[in-house]
């Protein structure tokens, strides 16, 4: 699955702050960042980890 910065992601479980799924992904290395579209909050994982929780990409920034 190709997904790129500011991309709007769809993870397979929920955050638990509006129950929100939809995540942008705000820094891409090593690690990547990603930020909750509910709340705001930001959430630093291992690109394995990432790819392991990722779902599906809902828009993608041409």
């Amino acid at each position: 699955m190709e997904y790129k910065l500011d991309d709007i992601i769809e993870m397979k479980k929920e955050h638990p702050c509006h129950k929100s799924k939809q995540w942008r992904i705000i820094r891409m290395g090593a690690d990547i960042r990603i930020k909750c579209l509910g709340c705001g909050n930001s959430v630093l994982m291992p690109r394995s980890e990432f790819e392991r929780k990722l779902k599906k990409v809902v828009s993608s920034e041409e």
